[in-house]
């Protein structure tokens, strides 16, 4: 299986034109979810960006599993970019689906300086309840998803195992939907 993530663009108009296509889109991504192959996913909490996390047997399955979205066929996405795991720490749980905004939550990236130790960081952050996700890109870039709204605290969390370049680790907000 190959995991990916996917940074969306997203129209202009998004927030107004996603509504029409909304509760398709939803229930799509759930059934993709319930077949395995939707790991989690939302936009940024203004609607200029969406980031999905997939879970495919085969790269040609990506172009499908997002151009066949109600959101795409509607316009609300007008774009995207994906980047493939090389490892990837898996959530212990699905998350039951929030469409209000209340679920903020924090993506931190960035290089790693010890990969196998930064993997392992992941895994310590999952199980203690600070990452949802995340994982290794073959350049050794890293993301996770990290279960704080304070962009500061979600950083200090990375740095403070010493595995990542802490100067060189980003957070971006992000609304955790499912």
């Amino acid at each position: 299986m190959i995991v990916y993530h996917v940074a969306i663009r997203t129209s202009d108009d998004y927030v107004t034109r996603r509504e029409a296509h909304r509760r398709a889109h939803l229930e799509r991504l759930q059934g993709l979810r319930a077949a395995g192959i939707v790991i989690g996913g939302g936009p940024a909490p203004d609607g200029s960006a969406a980031e999905l996390f997939y879970r495919l047997q085969q790269p040609p399955q990506l172009q499908k599993v997002i151009e066949e979205d109600p959101y795409w066929i509607g316009g609300a996405w007008t774009g995207y970019t994906p980047r493939s795991f090389s490892e990837f720490v898996e959530p212990w749980e699905m998350v039951p689906v929030v469409i209000d905004g209340s679920r903020r939550v924090t993506i931190v990236e960035g290089p790693g300086t010890d990969r196998d130790m930064a993997q392992f960081a992941l895994i310590e952050m999952r199980g203690a309840g600070r990452i949802a996700f995340g994982g290794f890109f073959e350049d050794g870039r890293s993301l996770a998803l990290a279960k704080s709204a304070d962009a500061d605290e979600a950083l200090g969390w990375f740095r403070e195992t010493g595995f990542w370049a802490a100067a060189e680790l980003t957070a971006r907000a992000f609304l955790h939907v499912l």
